[in-house]
């Protein structure tokens, strides 16, 4: 063979490489963070507010940073519940919580007639290998022949981050312990909390242990100086050993040797390990096969509670001085009573100057360690399909909801403000035309858009029978344009708050009361009577008060554009196809409740 037809041959060979490489489905890896504000990444700061640092101070993303500049970012993303358990079932359904009856952190079976298949199981069923690592929150089991709930996994590899904890591969877990140092206890401890050394010993911070065991006595104390620990605490109540959660301190183990490390090296081992077994703790799982497209998902815990940076991210961090937020008297006396119960129960206002500062350091010290694992994650992943010639397609989710940093008085989420329901969104993926590197788009986009994207570039039809119960869009086609501009975007809470519905617009944001109670499928229909007093309503005009302080909802001049939010609230969340379900404490309701008094309520058009 001559030179120039070697050449020739080559260059056939690559462009039957290209074709054969269209012509695949993508590997698709889905990564969600928790708890993570929108504000802990430059890209989104700049994008909202035209500076990269949060207005708090000081912030590093270089990792999410490089995924903006590889993709698109849908920039006004909004998650569909401000609660953990919520949120995940939103994106894992591609349904709003009204459509899967799924509003808070009970435990819920696929056997109800409304269920219909989660995202991995629809990718499994289109031919993807499914994987996940790290912490799921999905609450998903089922029942056997006999209707008793038994327990059920929706990805076929399943590295959860409880049994990683207890083997040792973590710096932090919780767990129930049945024996320690091979004695057993009368009754198994609940929630014992410890901590794993660099030398692999466990640390136990935990009163009723030390009651039982006396030479775990003083241990608690010992465990808070030594990680300088800070847990949240109530204003009339006096901090305790081992109770409120840890909203400061230091990780007791180096950077990658985290909970969150953990995550990410067994995901590259996984990548790795093609076709082969590897241990991760005590158990086996089989690696990738790159004969087939593989759908994964990484469940990372960070920054949710405990903040524990490693100690050379909290050291770097300490050295910058936050803003504090300030809560007036005013505000509080104006919030409605559903979200004032939020504050109360973590309020954070009477912290020491000295104890907000390093809550918020700690935080964003977190965020920053996490967006390291987030590019280690990504790089790995993107150099697995490239050598296996396999297009691919990234989807970053910045929380499953958002935090507060002492913003109206307090810590947490579940509320309808914007820094618990603002969570941006990155896609990046070898097809530049569907994602073009470097856009932001700035339509409203939601958390029930995730599932048809990830489905649609699997290259399923969104238009078949199939998949007509999916609430979202493609977001491909919000990148193109393709689709119309929604005029809102709405949610739904009922943890802590009790239950309250939101909607948003560009310039306004309105919440209520939608039950006087949580009894799953009684007085669906209150608020369609219940007086606006009632219904406990929180209005604000954005534009004016980005940070949502000044309550409008009883001000005259707002009184029409607050009872058309009110009625197009209660339309969709109420009365356009709503579904409950009494699940009980064994998770094993199957009985369905419905509210269709406005059906095609939900239409994306609202104009005052």
């Amino acid at each position: 063979m001559n030179k120039k037809t070697y050449v020739a041959f080559l260059i056939l060979l690559s462009i039957i490489k290209v074709i054969n490489s269209q012509e695949k489905q993508p590997n698709i890896l889905w990564i969600l963070t928790d708890d993570q504000r929108y504000d802990s990444v430059k890209t989104f700061n700049k994008a909202l507010t035209g500076n990269e640092m949060s207005k708090l101070g000081y912030i590093e993303s270089p990792q999410v940073d490089k995924l903006a500049d590889m993709g698109t970012t849908f920039i006004n993303t909004y998650c569909q519940a401000t609660g953990c358990a919520p949120s995940r079932a939103s994106m894992h359904y591609g349904r709003y919580p009204f459509r899967s009856g799924v509003y808070e952190f009970e435990y819920h079976n696929n056997k109800a007639e409304h269920c219909k298949p989660s995202l991995p199981e629809q990718m499994a069923n289109i031919g993807y290998q499914t994987m996940h690592v790290g912490k799921l929150g999905f609450r998903i089991k089922t029942l056997d022949a006999n209707g008793k709930t038994i327990p059920y996994s929706v990805y076929e590899t399943d590295i959860d981050f409880k049994k990683l904890g207890t083997d040792g591969f973590t710096d932090w877990g919780k767990a129930w312990f049945h024996s320690l140092d091979g004695e057993k206890f009368d009754k198994p401890i609940k929630n014992l909390e410890y901590f794993v050394t660099p030398q692999g010993e466990f640390e136990y911070a935990s009163s009723e242990l030390e009651k039982l065991r006396p030479q775990y006595k003083g241990s608690s104390k010992k465990t808070i100086e030594k990680y300088d620990l800070l847990r949240h605490y109530n204003p009339n109540t006096k901090m305790s050993n081992n109770k409120g959660m840890i909203i400061s301190g230091v990780s007791s183990q180096p950077a990658g040797k985290t909970r969150d490390g953990y995550y990410t090296f067994f995901f590259k081992e996984y990548l790795n390990n093609t076709n082969k077994d590897f241990k991760a703790g005590s158990r086996t799982f089989k690696g990738v096969d790159p004969s087939k497209p593989l759908f994964a998902h990484i469940g990372f815990d960070f920054p949710h509670t405990p903040v524990l940076p490693p100690a050379d991210f909290r050291e770097r961090f300490q050295k910058h001085i936050y803003k504090i937020p300030i809560v007036t008297k005013k505000e509080l006396n104006a919030m409605p009573e559903q979200l004032k119960r939020q504050v109360k129960s973590k309020y954070t206002n009477h912290l020491s100057d000295e104890d907000k500062q390093k809550m918020i350091q700690d935080y964003y010290a977190f965020c920053a360690y996490g967006d390291q694992l987030v590019g280690e994650a990504t790089e790995a992943f993107i150099n697995y399909s490239e050598t296996n010639n396999r297009p691919w397609m990234i989807v970053y989710v910045c929380g499953d909801h958002g935090w507060k940093l002492n913003e109206h008085g307090a810590i947490s989420k579940f509320t309808p403000w914007e820094l618990d329901s603002h969570n941006p969104i990155i896609i990046v993926s070898s097809d530049k035309k569907k994602f073009p590197a470097g856009k932001i788009a700035t339509d409203f986009t939601e958390f029930v858009d995730i599932a048809p994207t990830v489905i649609s570039a699997a290259g399923a039809n969104l238009e078949s029978e199939t998949f007509n119960y999916l609430d979202g869009f493609d977001l491909a086609k919000v990148a193109s344009e393709e689709i119309p501009t929604r005029d809102y975007i709405i949610g739904e809470s009922h943890a802590v708050t009790g239950p309250r519905a939101y909607i948003r617009t560009k310039e306004y944001v309105f919440s209520i009361k939608i039950r006087p109670h949580k009894k799953r499928g009684q007085d669906l229909d209150w608020a369609l009577s219940a007086s606006y007093e009632d219904l406990d309503p929180a209005l604000y005009h954005t534009t004016l008060d980005p940070d949502e302080i000044n309550n409008l909802a009883f001000e005259k001049p707002y009184e029409k554009i607050a009872k058309r939010m009110k009625d197009k609230l209660i339309s969709i969340v109420l009365g356009d196809n709503r579904v409950e379900v009494n699940w009980g404490k064994k998770a094993n309701g199957t009985t369905i409740y419905r509210s269709n008094f406005s059906p095609g309520a939900h239409n994306y058009k609202l104009t005052f």
